[in-house]
């Protein structure tokens, strides 16, 4: 009898790595029905590479090519390949400090997720728990979504909120926004997985689990 074919995921990521620890591991509990075929980073050194080698998952460096913020075309189409190679079947965006455009977008269409920390459309972009911070906001979080060419404008999939509180400083504030991403990223990846997310437009639902009563 054939083997069922394990869903594959590839994360790409800039930084240390602690969402992609947490997703790996889910995976390797059997929480997420997937396997973490492919860890990717634009940075030679990041933790994420780290984090992948003490699991057991294939991972590589790519130079990012000559532009600060996004992918060059060279560098782009090497990251491509690599996740073709590994035959993935979502793109997991965990800390990637790179903005996707072109083909890699439309090879994967509907099939790269980011995780944010804010609740979108608020505070876009970068240090997102700072503008919260700085802006007075009362109540701030997190919100996973599809990447399109736009930034963190995609289709939003699951969003949980985060309190500021009195005191808080941006390192406290993103601490905890750090901890509820570790609990909303890998259960929306398990849901990917099972297919339990459709998209229509703008508008994303979420199915019943087909292994669980409803």
């Amino acid at each position: 009898m054939r083997e069922e074919r394990l869903f594959r995921l590839g994360i790409l990521g800039s930084g240390k790595g602690s969402n992609a620890a947490a997703i790996a591991d889910a995976c390797a509990a059997g929480a997420i029905p997937a396997r973490v075929a492919l860890v990717l980073s634009d940075v030679e050194n990041a933790g994420i590479l780290a984090q992948a080698r003490e699991r057991g998952v294939p991972s590589r460096f790519i130079p990012p090519g000559q532009f600060r913020t996004k992918l060059d075309e060279a560098a782009e189409t090497a990251f491509l390949e690599a996740l073709r190679q590994a035959e993935v079947d979502l793109v997991v965006l965990a800390g990637f400090m790179r903005i996707l455009k072109g083909e890699l977008l439309r090879a994967f269409a509907q099939k790269v997720v980011n995780i944010h920390p804010a609740l979108l459309p608020a505070f876009p972009g970068l240090e997102a728990w700072k503008q919260a911070l700085d802006y007075g906001a009362k109540m701030t979080g997190v919100t996973v979504h599809f990447v399109d060419q736009g930034i963190d404008t995609g289709p939003i999939i699951a969003q949980e909120t985060v309190p500021v509180l009195p005191g808080d400083t941006p390192d406290s504030l993103h601490a905890r926004i750090q901890e509820m991403e570790r609990k909303v990223y890998p259960a929306v990846i398990g849901a990917l997985a099972r297919g339990r997310i459709r998209t229509q437009g703008r508008q994303t639902t979420w199915q019943p689990d087909p292994g669980k009563d409803t």
